[in-house]
């Protein structure tokens, strides 16, 4: 029972892929303040020197229907997401990282164009940012003429990735990475920059923007296509509705730090996810025990989770109708048939997302 319970998480995990691929939020910049970050940005630095100083600028952006990579690109007046510092100092990394969601498998693109530098003429993005010193990033390179891949472990940067090209100032183009899984893909004017790289350091993370030293370089129209990703104990409970299909309900809780609250982090109704459990959920984590409830022709079981181990690692509610002649006995005995099937799936308290 195991395995098929398994077997049926990995099909609805794939399911849920295919349905929701090409999801996509563009980061819009033209209700920004000038002068100001977007909504959800925050301004990072990586490496020394001064802090940096990402604005939103009024700019001649490319129209909708124009090409990259030559001076006739058609413009129309936009607005710009720039770092304006002009720190030269070698190993200094301005970042501007979207706090608003994490990514899995996704595709990111801005269109980008590399204004002036003395030091440095560079645009980048960041992906799978985990914090300042863990991070994949590629970047392109004017002067030093190259599109570079690198990531950062424990602030350490690996040797670089990539090949030599040629990208004159002023000059508008679109920069994108793809990644599914561990395979990441970067594009640059929608032709592949490189081959495909394989690399399990950061299976999720933030996305942003990045330069180098004194860099000025205009981003816009930046957008990101994306799978949701799907929460352990969502995936869980789908997983046991499917095979419980009569259940009234099902929630699963989180104890909150210290073990004096709790919260539904799944639930067969949805929007019910976030709100405060009920005293018999901590009653039945503190007392270790069934907390058995009838109402309405239905009967309400509060149990504690275990991991293997034995530690308790939450509660689950679950909800059935009553039965002529049902005693409860037999709801407990059901009701622990419905555990024990959760608890099979989530062997670790990680394993239910908590």
């Amino acid at each position: 029972m195991l395995e098929a319970m398994r077997f049926l998480i990995v099909l609805f995990i794939a399911a849920m892929a295919c349905c929701a691929r090409g999801v996509e939020y563009q980061f819009d910049l033209d209700n920004v303040p000038e002068g100001s970050l977007p909504t959800n940005f925050v301004s990072l630095l990586g490496g020394e020197g001064s802090a940096p100083k990402w604005q939103v600028m009024d700019a001649d952006v490319p129209s909708q229907f124009s090409g990259f990579g030559t001076n006739t690109t058609l413009l129309t007046p936009g607005k710009v997401l720039a770092q304006t510092s002009d720190d030269m100092t070698d190993e200094h990394f301005p970042m501007c990282i979207y706090q608003g969601d994490i990514y899995r498998d996704f595709k990111f693109s801005t269109q980008f164009k590399i204004v002036n530098g003395i030091s440095e003429q560079m645009a980048g993005i960041v992906f799978r940012f985990q914090n300042i010193s863990n991070y994949y990033y590629t970047r392109v390179s004017s002067g030093g003429k190259n599109l570079r891949f690198f990531k950062v472990v424990d602030g350490v940067r690996s040797n670089p990735i990539g090949g030599d090209l040629t990208l004159p100032l002023g000059e508008w183009h679109t920069l994108a990475v793809q990644c599914d899984g561990n395979h990441i893909s970067i594009f640059l004017d929608g032709r592949p920059a490189m081959p495909m790289l394989g690399d399990n350091s950061f299976i999720e993370g933030k996305v942003g923007f990045w330069t180098k030293s004194d860099s000025l370089t205009y981003f816009c129209r930046a957008q990101i296509s994306y799978t949701p990703r799907i929460p352990p104990a969502k995936a869980v409970l789908d997983t046991i509705l499917a095979k419980q299909v009569k259940l009234l309900g099902l929630r699963f809780y989180q104890l909150d730090a210290g073990g004096t609250s709790s919260h539904i982090i799944a639930s067969k109704d949805e929007t019910e996810v976030g709100q405060p459990g009920t005293d018999d959920i901590l009653a039945a984590v503190r007392d270790n025990k069934p907390y058995y409830g009838r109402e309405h022709g239905a009967v309400d079981i509060t149990l504690p989770l275990r991991d293997r181990n034995g530690e308790i690692i939450g509660a689950m509610r679950v909800k059935m109708k009553h039965y002529f002649g049902e005693t409860q006995d037999s709801a407990l005995t059901q009701a622990f048939d419905i555990r024990r099937a959760v608890e099979e799936l989530c062997p670790t308290a990680n394993d239910l997302g908590i």
